[in-house]
């Protein structure tokens, strides 16, 4: 990958993870308290957790589409991987499956390997973004499983994708 590129692919990893940061309301605290209070385990602020699985739009994006032919990762995709890299990061029990898919033209093993690859380029992005490789398994399965039957090109647009699977949370 040339320099420019690099340069490019940096800033928008960097701009991606700005945007998908968890924003936290901070309130002042009350003027006196009216009820006793409990003492609460420590949480960081902005932290994931398991529920933020179903309830955040950016974790919620649990599809990445490719291109034909392709195994690098479109720039829409950018800032949900910095969502779930963060994920990864604030909950370090967490374990994804990267399941790799393409569309039934070319050949078993052609698929096979694209497949793979494109797992293996979400988990580039999602390392990149500071997620834990050993949380990550990358698995293919090529044209086996597709979404879409029909042959055309939006069928086959569907069935380009890497799939994260959330194993443990």
């Amino acid at each position: 990958m040339n320099t420019p590129t690099r340069v490019l692919l940096t800033a928008l990893l960097c701009t991606a993870a700005v945007a998908c940061s968890k924003k936290v309301k901070e309130e002042a605290p009350p003027a006196t308290p009216t009820t006793p209070t409990t003492t609460q385990p420590a949480t960081t602020p902005g932290a994931y957790g398991p529920e933020d699985l179903d309830t955040d739009a950016c974790l919620r994006q649990r599809t990445v589409y490719f291109d034909l032919d392709q195994d690098a990762l479109r720039p829409e995709f950018q800032a949900a991987m910095a969502c779930h890299a963060k994920y990864l990061r604030d909950r370090p029990s967490a374990r994804i499956t990267l399941e790799g898919h393409a569309d039934e033209r070319g050949s078993r093993d052609y698929n096979l390997g694209l497949g793979e690859r494109r797992g293996n380029a979400v988990s580039s992005a999602l390392q990149a973004n500071g997620g834990s490789a050993g949380q990550q398994t990358v698995t293919s399965y090529g044209e086996e499983r597709p979404t879409c039957t029909a042959s055309n090109e939006d069928c086959w647009a569907k069935n380009r994708r890497v799939e994260i699977t959330y194993t443990a949370r």
